[in-house]
């Protein structure tokens, strides 16, 4: 499990592609390294992966195919930087909110508007997801823990607004207009929804 709360943004500097799997390796700084151990579940882009191999502070990961085709890790490149999270630990203070690293899918930016010392991001997600977005709700983007500020089911989009900070130590200081993210809704309201309908 994940707080949402991104550690670094770490650049992938291998990627080898097999059949039905990729194997991703991103440096670590050496603080995220620290007590790393192969078998730990860590966030990479909001996505729960294993480690499989660590060589000084290169951490290597498998991607399976499912995970490829549902989430933007089978549109990355080297070079390319990713969020990163380590699990969180019993007794740890959750800053965002509860992620489970199971992504339910991607939305694309469809806008960026930067008014002085702001950023207000628009995404676009499938239909499936809009009914779990709320306002004033939690999502995960990018296993990033942010808060929905307003949603518009017409056109199955929604906005974030961004703090500096936020920008500074995630992917989101430098996604532009057409770049896909993935998305984690939240999980009781996923249950609240479904409980709902499936009364109606």
């Amino acid at each position: 499990m994940f707080s949402g709360i991104v550690q670094a943004c770490a650049p992938i500097t291998k990627i080898e592609s097999m059949p039905g799997l990729s194997r991703i390796t991103l440096e670590f700084t050496g603080e995220l390294a620290k007590g790393l151990n192969r078998g730990a579940s860590v966030s990479v882009g909001g996505a729960c992966l294993t480690v499989v191999d660590i060589n000084g502070y290169q951490v290597s990961f498998e991607v399976m195919q499912e995970t490829l085709d549902r989430t933007t890790l089978g549109m990355t490149c080297a070079g390319d930087r990713i969020n990163i999270e380590r699990s969180i630990k019993f007794g740890s203070e959750i800053g965002g909110h509860i992620v489970s690293g199971h992504v339910d899918g991607t939305a694309k930016i469809e806008n960026i508007e930067r008014p002085e010392n702001n950023c207000i991001i628009t995404f676009r997600c499938p239909p499936d997801l809009i009914r779990y977005i709320f306002p004033k709700g939690f999502i995960a983007l990018d296993g990033t823990s942010l808060t929905v500020v307003d949603v518009e089911r017409k056109s199955n989009t929604f906005t974030v607004h961004f703090i500096p900070e936020t920008l500074r130590v995630t992917s989101f200081g430098f996604r532009k207009e057409g770049d896909s993210v993935n998305v984690e809704v939240d999980r009781l309201t996923m249950a609240v929804v479904e409980t709902v309908r499936n009364r109606s």
